[in-house]
């Protein structure tokens, strides 16, 4: 079976294949023996409820300003089916993609495979053909039970530990953080950039005898208010006066702080110096994580979608002033009504929006949740799309105020394509 464009593909795989997250790795690995897929180089697993993917981007950069080549996976994408793949800083083609698929396509008969465990065949094999030096491989949905596990990680680090997910990793942190933890392996490094984990990480990590490493107490970024350099202080050496990321919010220096003890613990076998690093602080950027995309009138991007990543958002705003205006729409499976408890007085004005699809979420529902939190209803406009809302935004608030649109991955999505935001790497 083939066909003529990626797109096709991509639509083969969502009708063939199971549309709901179905957990379990004996499908994977039964795949991966009859693909033969294996890593030699180094594997650094990524997993968390917040950080992911600036962690992935600050180890990619840092691995490519030190000369390596370097295969990175990260999930979802904003526009670009493509965005998850990427190979030397560079977006996986059509091609490449079109011809790992087939191959699935015939190594799996009768095996019936989920849509993201059967793209993550096909782009793990891309990565075996390609032979990185390094592997960046983002965990999608807890750790334990997901696809990306079934890889044998060098050094896995998981960047934060939220509610999130609930329906499938549990309603608590302790339930939470022992799915994530799952992603350490016995011997080998476990690095924690949550400088407060649950006692389950703690434990498993113990129990299996992984080498976990945690924020705070192993390793650190010390970081004094009004300065703009920070210190690293990690189990393997002390970097001073390293500049800040470029991408805002204090948060980036724990993203940061994991992704070089990380690197510290793969020294042995790759050699990244203290130019490298300054140099990826400055370069590493991603699109949604409080990206500013516009000026007159600014707009920002941010693709929080959670409790957690919700109080980051809100503190990083208090660093601009106001007034503020928001473009907000979030998936109805999110806890909404706890976001918008967080998020009640950072904005002057609410533009809220509906999300398309069945987890789409309603902008009546999140009115509702603002105004039980105490916001005044005349504050708050609702759209039928983020289209509209950001648009009225623009024109209503385009002067001085400051335009933030967040809430869920689709609603930056939506306002990516509507300000022509460029997003991939060619």
């Amino acid at each position: 079976m083939n066909f003529d464009t990626l797109d096709q593909w991509l639509s083969h795989i969502e009708k063939l294949h199971s549309q709901t997250i179905d957990l379990g790795l004996e499908r994977m690995n039964e795949m991966i023996k009859r693909l033969g897929i294996h890593f030699d180089c180094p594997v650094f697993t990524v997993g968390g409820t917040n950080g992911k993917g600036s962690t992935c981007a600050f180890l990619e950069s840092a691995l490519l300003e030190s000369g390596y080549s370097v295969g990175v996976h990260t999930s979802p994408h904003l526009i670009r089916f493509n965005e998850r793949v990427r190979l030397n800083g560079k977006d996986a083609s059509d091609e490449d993609l079109m011809l790992m698929f087939s191959k699935v396509e015939q190594a799996r008969g009768e095996m019936t495979l989920s849509y993201f465990e059967y793209t993550l065949l096909g782009i793990l094999l891309l990565f075996m053909e390609k032979k990185p030096d390094a592997l960046v491989l983002e965990i999608g949905l807890g750790g334990k039970l997901d696809a990306v596990n079934t890889i044998e990680p060098t050094v896995s680090i998981i960047t934060s530990v939220g509610i999130d997910h609930t329906a499938y990793l549990g309603e608590t942190r302790d339930k939470i953080g022992w799915e994530k933890a799952h992603i350490y392996r016995p011997g080998k490094s476990a690095v924690c950039a949550d400088d407060d984990p649950p006692a389950s990480l703690v434990n498993y990590a113990r129990e299996i005898g992984a080498k976990l490493l945690v924020r705070g107490k192993d390793f650190a970024a010390i970081h004094v208010p009004g300065r703009d350099t920070w210190d690293f202080v990690g189990s393997k050496g002390k970097l001073k006066d390293l500049p800040l990321p470029t991408m805002p919010g204090e948060h980036q220096l724990s993203n940061a702080s994991g992704a070089i003890e990380a690197l510290q613990c793969v020294s042995d076998r790759l050699e990244v110096g203290r130019d490298s690093i300054c140099a990826a602080l400055l370069a590493t950027k991603v699109i949604g994580r409080f990206s500013k995309v516009s000026t007159k009138p600014d707009i920002y991007l941010d693709v929080g979608h959670n409790p957690h990543a919700a109080k980051e958002l809100a503190k990083t705003l208090q660093q601009i002033p106001r007034p503020k205006a928001a473009v907000f729409g979030m998936l109805s499976d999110k806890d909404r009504k706890q976001v918008c408890e967080i998020m009640k007085n950072t904005f002057d004005v609410w533009y809220l929006c509906d999300l398309e699809g069945p987890r789409g979420g309603k902008a009546e529902d999140l009115k509702a949740f603002l105004v039980e939190s105490g916001v005044l209803a005349e504050r708050i406009r609702t759209f039928d799309n983020v289209k509209t809302a950001l648009e009225t935004a623009v024109n209503e608030r385009g002067g001085t105020d400051k335009i933030t649109v967040f809430g869920s991955f689709l609603t930056v999505a939506s306002a990516i394509e509507d300000l022509k935001v460029p997003v991939g790497r060619d």
